[in-house]
């Protein structure tokens, strides 16, 4: 039998029982090629840490990065931290021969993401890292890309991209992390905005090159975060000023030619987790929906006139992506299931040696992106190259 892959896993909020699930699921459903081993979960408060650890299966709980990286017991570590964070950590795995998932944005500024690219891609030992956008491995949204690629929509036209939540609608909900831009980076669009571009150019196998967008502020300050729990928490008596966007949108130009309409909002009353992509081509159109993230909606312009319409397909068939592990046709999968298809084909990269997908190279592309809107934001809309 193939030796383990053993986990440290560096972060232990909202995106660390995610990942944990992840870890933990993935091995008892899919045929790996080597066994995974949760060996430790590093975070800051040692109560909190071991308690989380013990609970989400990590055999060992640290408060100590650096001696996690110095062990030999390590082959993974797996980045769940805020993003002000991840250049240093990722690098430093690297340097030290670990393969790394690091979450999305890659990284707080093109600079820092360009730099992990780099490391990237000449890391000692054959060490690999990919970038953790997760709903690209939602079984639906991985059809959507099959239909694309294989001409299901002829010539792609345009795209049109949202994700809306509203958690921060309400303007005394308190101010966490995600709304500090030296810890963030960004505030809805890098968030949630990056998700919505990498899963456009996903399903479209197309690249972003230029952008004009629009950034708002709605809230200019907020309580601030007393107790916090998933991605918001309690408000305190004091009160700080909000450093991020709270709604980011642009049109864009792909690589192909086709044209897109992108939106990234926290305020959109009424909208949970509302990742939208709608790709329209020449011959049909498909549309992937998180909030219906068991289906794809496929409209086959070829059809004769009077039998046309989009058509709901249930993507829960053995011969769907990632399909087979899991249960009968209609029984349906969720949204911790994307972590344990991340692990999958992490594993499955790792043991083949070869360059698991989404890469930083990728990742380093989203950031071009976000980086591109917020300098066209800042001057008047205009036109701006997403090139390095």
């Amino acid at each position: 039998m193939p030796a383990p892959l053993r986990v440290a896993m560096i972060g232990n909020g909202f995106m660390g029982a995610a990942h944990s699930q992840g870890w933990r699921t993935a091995p008892r459903f899919f045929d790996l090629p080597a066994p995974v081993e949760m060996t430790v979960m590093v975070g800051r408060d040692p109560v909190k840490n071991a308690a989380l650890a013990q609970k989400w299966g990590w055999a060992e709980a640290s408060e100590d990065f650096e001696a996690v990286l110095a062990r030999d017991d390590i082959d993974i570590v797996d980045i769940v931290t805020p993003g002000h964070l991840h250049h240093d950590m990722a690098l430093a795995a690297l340097a030290a021969g670990k393969h790394v998932l690091c979450e999305k944005p890659l990284a707080n500024t093109v600079d820092e993401a360009r730099a992990m690219a780099d490391a990237a891609a000449s890391a000692p030992g054959g060490a690999l890292a990919m970038v953790g956008f997760t709903y690209r491995r939602v079984p639906a949204a991985s059809f959507a890309r099959d239909l694309v690629a294989r001409g299901a929509v002829g010539t792609v036209r345009q795209v049109r991209a949202q994700y809306l939540q509203d958690w921060l609608a309400d303007p005394e909900a308190p101010l966490t992390w995600r709304m500090d831009k030296s810890k963030a980076g960004s505030g809805a669009l890098g968030d949630i905005g990056a998700h919505a571009i990498d899963m456009a150019q996903f399903i479209t196998g197309s690249s972003l090159t230029d952008v004009s967008g629009v950034m708002e502020t709605f809230v200019k300050d907020r309580p601030v975060l007393a107790d916090g729990h998933g991605l918001s928490g309690t408000a305190g008596a004091e009160r700080g000023p909000v450093t991020v966007d709270d709604y980011a949108s642009f049109h864009g130009r792909f690589d192909s030619g086709a044209l897109g309409v992108f939106e990234a909002t926290r305020f959109a009353t009424g909208r949970k987790n509302a990742l939208r992509v709608e790709v329209a081509g020449d011959k049909g159109a498909v549309l992937f929906d998180l909030e219906d993230m068991n289906a794809v909606q496929y409209y086959d312009a070829t059809d004769e006139a009077t039998e046309q319409g989009f058509k709901r397909i249930f993507v829960t068939e053995a011969g769907h992506p990632y399909l087979d592990a899991w249960w009968p046709p209609g029984h349906l999968l969720g949204y911790e299931h994307g972590f344990s298809h991340q692990v999958k084909d992490l594993v499955e990269a790792v043991v083949a040696g070869v360059q698991p997908t989404p890469s930083f190279a990728d990742g380093y592309q989203v950031q071009r992106v976000l980086d591109a809107v917020e300098r066209s934001a800042a001057g008047a809309s205009a036109w701006t190259s997403t090139a390095a």
